[in-house]
């Protein structure tokens, strides 16, 4: 059992009621990493339906989640042969924090036509790229992000106006992924907005949706993650993940707000 099975357990307290503890590892800043939080739910919901596969899940964060211990509530709404549909809320002291909605399914049954309309984005292999430093985000310690595209951005404040990053992303501990993992995966690439205006802070999830189409292959996943419209301070983000044959195995999006710090416009340019 690696590090993030471990810190994703769930314990049944009632036929609807669950327990877990978010751990030390999963934060950015003081706050949980929004994948990881709904990686817990969707481990909750695996193991309240009778389908082991999120294909589709979707949250809405009504307010940050801190270390510690947490409760979700869930419902099924239906079970079918094939999916299985329902829902959980995640309390922490008796607050409302997480709510989401999910159909489960088994992905190795799937069968059927397929067509793509994109490739996976050309980038060198995993074994040929560094890995962010573990001193930027607690999250680091866990999971190993080597940018392919974007990295100028934190290496030297750069804001390439791409709307766009891409990158191999693994468990530290080489343990292998499943599509509870590409829940995480799903968020935790830097926000597209970062290639905009620099490294500059929170950008915080309102929602996310990630569809898993696939249990990915063993190895390093590689994602890609960009935004096409900021209006008014709200952007969404979409994302493409792709194994290490090349399968398709999950696609993202969320909204999110850009908070640019009060000082942003009388910052140093990047040299």
């Amino acid at each position: 059992m690696g590090q993030f099975e471990r810190d994703t357990a769930v314990t049944r307290l009632s036929d609807q009621r669950w327990q877990s503890e978010f751990k030390r590892g999963w934060r950015i800043g003081s706050t949980m990493n929004g994948g990881y939080v709904l990686a817990v739910i969707a481990r909750t919901l695996r193991q309240a339906l009778p389908h082991g596969d999120p294909l589709s899940i979707n949250a809405f964060y009504l307010s940050p989640c801190r270390l510690g211990p947490c409760e979700i509530e869930t419902e099924s709404l239906r079970e079918g042969r094939g999916t299985s549909f329902g829902s959980a809320s995640l309390y922490q002291e008796g607050e409302l924090k997480v709510r989401a909605t999910a159909a489960f399914t088994d992905t190795h049954r799937l069968v059927g036509e397929s067509w793509l309309n994109a490739a996976p984005p050309e980038a060198p292999a995993f074994a040929d790229t560094e890995g962010m430093s573990a001193d930027t985000l607690e999250i680091h310690q866990n999971v190993d992000i080597r940018l392919v595209q974007g990295a100028e951005v934190f290496e030297h404040g750069a804001a390439p106006g791409t709307g766009q990053f891409i990158g191999w992303l693994q468990h530290k501990d080489g343990a292998p992924s499943d599509t509870i993992e590409l829940a995480m995966f799903a968020h935790i690439m830097p926000p597209p907005p970062f290639t905009l205006f620099g490294p500059f802070g929170w950008v915080p999830t309102i929602e996310l949706t990630v569809q898993c189409r696939a249990r990915p292959a063993p190895g390093p996943v590689l994602c890609r993650m960009q935004s096409r419209h900021l209006t008014d301070s709200i952007v969404e983000s979409d994302a493409d993940i792709w194994d290490a044959d090349g399968q398709l195995v999950a696609l993202a999006r969320q909204t999110m707000k850009v908070r640019l710090p009060e000082d942003w416009q009388t910052r140093p340019a990047a040299p």
